[in-house]
């Protein structure tokens, strides 16, 4: 059963106004992390009581995690996602101050660039990318990101904002235009990381496989790798899972050394590639479950659970 109303997230707009999403940053510049943690917990709360689109897409991963789903459990799960992307105010500015980021598989990072060597990056949206990314910071570490960034142009001119010495720079897909390969793979051979996120299909209709995620089938993108397989870089996946408080810990693990599309089974190929990414990713969502940031959905909901829906909120 399909909600008439659903919403495609990439038609989504960001919500708010970039004054308002100003106004956040600045207050929380101002008051600290700890007001400003409380003032992200009003506004999760506002859109969970007012957003059934929150709920319905935030009970449709509780349920696959084994988590409860009412209307306080949902709240939980928005707020984690309010507090992390606060971090990433902090994080962004070069204020580490105070948070605890521990490190597993950063010799893998440091292997790459002592041998000058380029990597694709996959992760996904679980955690916070910046976490990795200021785990870097020490190093001058320049990551490369790839993405689709229509619905969250606001979000990232706020960071720039921040930071105008942020070591991120941000490749804009454009399904008209493949030159973008080119540039990537310059910057591969040159010894850079590139990353992207792996477990969203954009643009709508974009190749993707229908893969094992969480007990049920999912789509998710087979781009990141046809796009290794024409660059002939190794490719690495990361994590960096919020653990509460002031906890980060920031997983990077070797994927391929090389990405491998024989002709005749190239679609085959692709799959077993995003059934081995899936099936990573569902290793983290399991071991933090509250981490997964990806509201939208991933699978149809129950119509047992969309009429018991409002019976839930208080």
């Amino acid at each position: 059963m399909t909600d008439p109303d659903r919403e495609d997230w990439l038609e989504t707009e960001e919500e708010g106004s970039s004054l308002g999403l100003r106004f956040t940053v600045v207050f929380v510049r101002l008051f600290g992390r700890r007001l400003g943690r409380a003032f992200v917990a009003m506004i999760a709360f506002y859109y969970v009581l007012f957003s059934s689109r929150v709920r319905r897409v935030s009970r449709l991963y509780l349920v696959k995690v084994d988590q409860p789903t009412g209307f306080w459990d949902v709240c939980r799960h928005v707020r984690r996602f309010a507090q992390v992307t606060l971090d990433r105010v902090f994080l962004v500015a070069g204020e580490k101050k105070g948070f605890t980021i521990t490190s597993h598989g950063r010799e893998h990072i440091d292997a790459l660039c002592d041998a000058k060597r380029g990597a694709l990056l996959i992760g996904g949206h679980v955690g916070s990318f910046e976490a990795m990314r200021a785990q870097g910071a020490s190093t001058d570490l320049t990551i490369h990101v790839i993405g689709y960034f229509k619905n969250a142009k606001k979000v990232n001119a706020e960071l720039d904002r921040i930071s105008p010495e942020n070591r991120v720079r941000l490749i804009e897909v454009d399904p008209s235009d493949p030159s973008f390969v080119l540039h990537v793979r310059d910057l591969v051979e040159a010894g850079g990381l590139v990353a992207t996120l792996a477990d969203r299909v954009v643009p709508a209709g974009a190749r993707a496989a229908e893969v094992d995620f969480l007990g049920g089938r999912a789509r998710f993108p087979v781009g990141p790798y046809a796009l290794a397989a024409v660059i002939k870089c190794p490719v690495y996946t990361t994590f960096g899972l919020y653990r509460g408080g002031n906890v980060y810990d920031v997983f990077c693990e070797p994927f391929a050394e090389r990405v491998k599309l024989p002709r005749k089974r190239r679609q085959e190929a692709l799959e077993e590639y995003a059934q081995k990414f899936a099936t990573r990713l569902e290793r983290y969502c399991r071991e933090q479950p509250d981490n997964w940031f990806n509201f939208y959905e991933f699978w149809e909901p129950e119509p047992a659970m969309i009429s018991a829906e409002e019976s839930a909120i208080p």
